[in-house]
């Protein structure tokens, strides 16, 4: 649901039923308070945008000069529209982005504002300079980071209690849970196929010693790593560990068929919150490694989203007031909390010391604590990751060797996508 109206105007009905398209004009003035008016736009569920919608209003309250129209959706079919938009010029104002977004429509830096020429409104030393570092594209300071997010291993510690078993910190804890849950038509664990292949990624790298990306962005895995990967996730769904990709279903975690889950920090709550509500404990797990390994040796870290403001903009100033105010003020802080992850900034985190707890927290603290590689965004491409799923299914369902399914994957993404 897409809608854009102005937050004055907003009622709880409207929020769930208004509907437009676009962005808006920059230009609007309303004569008879003399405001300016600006675009914003992000997407999430019900819960962020009553929030988002929320804050704004005291953003408005705040700057009386300041009108924002505002754009929001759920994830579904939002970056279709961004292209529209970016395509157009008729991108808001200010918006939420997502990390790859840099590398698809700013690669030379040019997509988006140079946020580092809005220093004198947008305190930018809230922010360590490497994070600052994943937003600049060729010198530009594009975006801004949110939080941090990372593949996370959650374990409803409950179920695994109940089968006399501990939280897996190991690839053999799960093949050995499996063996005694299974019976019961119960995983271990669970993943979409995005967490999932970024899962076997990380145990390919465990097994190879070496990243599947080198330093320059080129692949830096052979056929026969890609090939570890295939094999070692068809061990994975004969074994019963987790479920097939394509037979995934989030709602089986409230079931309680799947005893686990990997999935993003900042999806704690949206995965998991059902469980805890009736009284399971689920718990943040070690990230598994092979027996032996370091700890978070194949896992990787990345922004969880990002704010930008529009190239386009007529309005800088007044984009630099509202940026400055999602990332560093009080009153987004604790209107927020952790939904997004642990925030970067320094004034946002100084705001909020009293929520800091729960699972996303927990998860947060996870990421904090090991030594994780920061993400490509090439890995998460979704055309590279249906490739990937094509060709062990080619396996799995016996049209196909694994050296050949291997060979004829690496033949394809080494021309498709490096």
């Amino acid at each position: 649901m897409n809608m854009t109206k102005t937050i004055a105007a907003l009622t709880s009905a409207v929020l769930l039923t208004g509907t437009l398209a676009s962005c808006g004009s920059r230009n609007s003035k309303h004569e008879r308070v003399q405001q300016t008016e600006i675009s914003f736009s992000w997407w999430g569920n019900d819960s962020r945008n009553r929030y988002t919608i929320e804050a704004i209003e005291k953003f408005e309250e705040l700057h009386p000069e300041i009108k924002v129209d505002v754009s929001y959706s759920e994830w579904s079919g939002y970056e279709t529209r961004n292209k529209v938009w970016l395509a157009s010029d008729t991108e808001c104002d200010v918006m939420q982005i997502n990390y790859g977004w840099l590398t698809n429509y700013s690669e030379d830096g040019s997509g988006y504002y140079d946020i580092n020429e809005l220093a004198d409104t947008v305190k930018l030393d809230n922010f360590e300079e490497d994070l600052l570092e994943y937003g600049r594209k060729n010198g530009k300071l594009n975006a801004l980071p949110i939080a941090m997010n990372a593949q996370t291993v959650y374990i409803n510690k409950t179920i695994y209690d109940s089968y006399g078993l501990g939280v897996p910190a190991t690839w053999d804890d799960l093949f050995a849970a499996a063996k005694v849950m299974s019976a019961d038509g119960v995983y271990p664990i669970s993943a979409a196929s995005k967490s999932l292949w970024m899962y076997l990624i990380t145990y390919a790298e465990q097994t190879a010693g070496k990243k599947i990306l080198a330093e320059d962005g080129s692949l830096n895995f052979s056929a026969e790593d890609l090939r570890t990967m295939i094999e070692f996730y068809k061990r994975l769904v004969d074994e019963k560990v987790l479920p097939q990709a394509e037979y995934y279903e989030r709602i089986k975690l409230d079931s309680e068929e799947y005893a686990g889950s990997v999935a993003w920090v900042s999806d704690a709550n949206n995965y998991f919150g059902a469980e805890i509500e009736k009284g399971r404990e689920i718990v943040t797990a070690p990230y598994t490694t092979i027996t032996g390994s370091g700890a978070g040796e194949g896992w990787y870290a990345k922004p969880a989203t990002m704010y930008a403001v529009s190239k386009n903009t007529e309005h800088p100033e007044e984009a630099a007031l509202l940026l400055d105010f999602l990332l560093n003020s009080t009153e987004m802080a604790e209107i927020q909390g952790l939904e997004k992850g642990i925030p970067l900034s320094k004034s946002a985190q100084n705001a909020i010391q009293d929520q800091m707890t729960g699972l996303q927290f927990e998860a947060s603290e996870e990421m904090n604590g090991a030594e994780l590689t920061q993400l490509s965004p090439v890995l998460e491409d979704g055309g590279l990751i249906d490739d990937f799923f094509a060709a062990a299914n080619e396996v799995l369902y016996d049209k196909a060797d694994s050296g050949e399914a291997a060979l004829n994957l690496y033949t394809q993404i080494s021309a498709d996508y490096f």
